[in-house]
């Protein structure tokens, strides 16, 4: 349905609307499903424009996609929304959000901002550790280490849940950051306001190393040994 049809509708009061929310570290295809579920917009013409790049070079956003450049929150649209309008309000929604932001002391651009914080979004389960877990990135980063972050391994083969198994650790995907240097090409989600910051602002550490524990906290480490000793007393 077109935006002018929906404004007419809207003025006759015989348009549905939908209350939707976006949590915090979606991706993409779980936007595109939560969407399609609740009669928003269909999947197909979700994934198509989020990726057009004409479509995203209007809305100002020079991706691949749309991956990460559209903000988790809680949304009201009409059902049967033309998907290229439910992507702009959510494009709108994030550049509203970046504008409130601090200057960046991260030494990184709006691409690599979005893509750090995704990445520390998934990391965190805590919201305490989110600077300290941006402090191990930009400290692998300076010393252009390999990031080995998980969740950049789950989003290579897309496949979101169940454990990782080591032909997904050995993918040649440029989003597989145990195999290659650097960020990944794009953000992996969609990272909340407090992500953005902590890619904005990190801790000063000198951490390099971090391993989940059993009770979603982290155990961070300045060093390989150090590291090691974590890893064989919380992954048994």
């Amino acid at each position: 349905m077109t935006s002018c049809k929906i404004l007419r509708k809207l003025s006759r009061g015989d348009v549905v609307t939908q209350r939707v929310t976006i949590p915090e570290g979606f991706n993409l295809f779980q936007i595109r499903d939560r969407l399609e579920a609740r009669g928003v917009t269909a999947a197909g013409a979700f994934m198509h424009h989020a990726s057009d790049p004409g479509f995203l070079t209007g809305l100002g956003i020079d991706a691949l996609t749309a991956e990460g450049y559209l903000f988790p929150d809680t949304y009201r649209f009409p059902e049967g929304s033309d998907a290229r309008d439910v992507i702009a309000a959510m494009h709108r929604r994030m550049k509203s959000v970046m504008k409130e932001m601090p200057a960046s002391v991260a030494g990184l651009d709006l691409h690599g901002i979005l893509t750090l914080a995704s990445l520390i979004e998934k990391e965190a389960r805590i919201p305490s550790e989110r600077r300290r877990i941006a402090s191990v990135f930009h400290n692998r980063l300076k010393l252009r280490m390999k990031l080995d972050c998980d969740p950049t391994v789950r989003y290579a083969v897309k496949r979101f849940t169940g454990p990782i198994r080591v032909s997904d650790l050995n993918s040649d995907s440029p989003y597989n950051t145990y195999r290659r240097a650097g960020l990944p090409p794009t953000p992996i989600c969609s990272p909340g306001r407090e992500s953005i910051v902590a890619a904005l602002y990190p801790e000063q550490s000198s951490y390099l190393f971090f391993v989940a524990k059993n009770d979603g906290s982290h155990h961070f480490s300045r060093t390989l040994s150090e590291h090691n000793r974590a890893v064989l007393l919380y992954q048994r």
